[in-house]
């Protein structure tokens, strides 16, 4: 039972999270004519799946070699790839196919984690969850476009083309593994010139984290783009708190009312030195009128210095609808400051660290470049839960000191043995001698 135990709850294993996909995979209406189907759609978005798990565009051609010499293939006795899918009808497939389905893989998996109690280490501040959202680019052409992508003409009279995500992330302060939510993609609405904006994706992300998780308790954390009277009127109408970031040149009106009550000494304050010797200095005041407009709504300011030899070293401000104290200053104030974890901890590790997310394995002319960021995103997550509950994937991920060493490893055994399963990869990772399959 020890064995078992330390994989994990069943539902969290890979052969589980599997299954979850393959059951979406198949809510994609296959809109081949049947006497033209050489590859299931299954194939190929499974196939799609295992190129971004282990992060490895080649992975396709050397499995297709073991399949000519032995008759079996990794990708069909750990993916459950029954035919390996040629790279351009993979491509194409994808692109021709919605790939929407898909979205609720990761609403499922989510509420796996929470059903079994893992994301209790999550909450803040009365049960609260801390969602970050934050937009990013993860694709940038002069020449290459799709139906989807954003396009801006430039002075010289060039057009670049662009891919832009909006994500939402679980995080948590004191928590290295990031939970990422289903994504909404800012796109070309109609195909040829309607442009989207990051805050009109905003409220649609909202809406849809709304109505995937109807009953959790969360924070949202943004960046000053938000912290403006129509955002957070969609915030209260959703039923979320917020911590969202204000700049001085973005709340003129505000910030005249916080000097002028600050040279009144009328706002609340506390200060402490740390054992490094780094000075921690709060100011707050509740119920201050987010602008100058009539109907503004009242939110509650917060600025935190941080400072060293009597230089500020950090300098932040906040508005959220959370009653500041004494007692819970320092809290909201570490919530605000994990922004930074969505950058550092997702987009940061889906760019830098093996993921590559700006170069994305291909684009097409419709669905691909999409389907590919929700496929590559989904393997993030896949490795996000087992360094939370895996604790023989977290020992062989323990054996390198780097991230891309550890999956390095990993393709190269995908390209020279052959496994029946995801838990002999990780057993071989961490007892080589051992026999693989076969």
């Amino acid at each position: 039972m020890g064995g078992v135990a330390r994989r994990g709850p069943g539902p969290l294993r890979f052969l589980s999270l599997r299954e979850v996909l393959t059951s979406h995979i198949d809510d994609i209406a296959d809109r081949r004519q049947a006497a033209k189907v050489n590859f299931a759609l299954r194939d190929c978005y499974l196939s799609g799946f295992a190129m971004f798990y282990l992060q490895d565009p080649s992975l396709l051609e050397f499995q297709r070699r073991f399949q000519e010499t032995i008759q079996s293939n990794n990708l069909s006795t750990v993916f459950g790839v029954e035919q390996i899918p040629a790279d351009t009808q993979l491509r194409e497939l994808i692109d021709t196919h919605p790939y929407e389905p898909l979205l609720a893989v990761y609403g499922q998996w989510f509420h796996r984690l929470r059903q079994a109690r893992l994301l209790e280490r999550y909450q803040v501040m009365d049960g609260h969850y801390l969602i970050t959202i934050d937009g990013s680019g993860y694709f940038g052409s002069e020449h290459i476009c799709c139906s989807k992508c954003l396009s801006k003409q430039r002075r010289d009279g060039s057009r670049h083309y662009s891919h832009q995500i909006l994500q939402a992330t679980l995080v948590h302060p004191e928590m290295k593994q990031v939970i990422p939510l289903a994504p909404e993609f800012i796109r070309n609405t109609d195909g040829t010139t309607v442009q989207d904006c990051e805050t009109k994706a905003g409220k649609r992300l909202l809406g849809k984290i709304r109505d995937r998780h109807r009953q959790l308790p969360a924070i949202i954390v943004a960046d000053s783009l938000y912290s403006n009277q129509p955002f957070i009127e969609a915030l209260i109408a959703r039923r979320f708190s917020f911590i969202l970031s204000a700049k001085p040149s973005d709340h003129k009106s505000l910030y005249q009312d916080i000097e002028g009550m600050r040279a009144g000494k009328l706002l609340d304050q506390v200060q402490y030195t740390d054992p490094r010797g780094r000075t921690h200095h709060y100011e707050w005041v509740n119920e201050l009128p987010l602008n100058g407009r009539a109907d503004s709504l009242q939110v509650n300011f917060l600025e935190y210095r941080l400072m060293r030899d009597g230089k500020v070293t950090y300098r932040g401000a906040w508005v959220t609808d959370l009653p500041i104290d004494e007692q819970n200053v320092q809290q909201i104030v570490r919530a605000g400051r994990s922004r930074w974890k969505i950058e550092n901890e997702g987009f940061n590790t889906l760019k830098n660290h093996g993921y590559h997310l700006e170069h994305n394995f291909g684009h097409g002319k419709h669905n691909l470049a999409e389907a590919f960021f929700v496929l590559n995103l989904l393997a993030f997550f896949a490795h996000q839960i087992f360094e939370l509950v895996d604790r023989l994937y977290q020992q062989a991920r323990a054996g390198f000191s780097a991230r891309t060493e550890f999956w390095n490893a990993i393709r190269g055994a995908f390209a020279l043995l052959l496994f029946e399963s995801w838990d002999q990869v990780l057993q071989r990772m961490n007892s080589p001698p051992l026999p693989a399959f076969g």
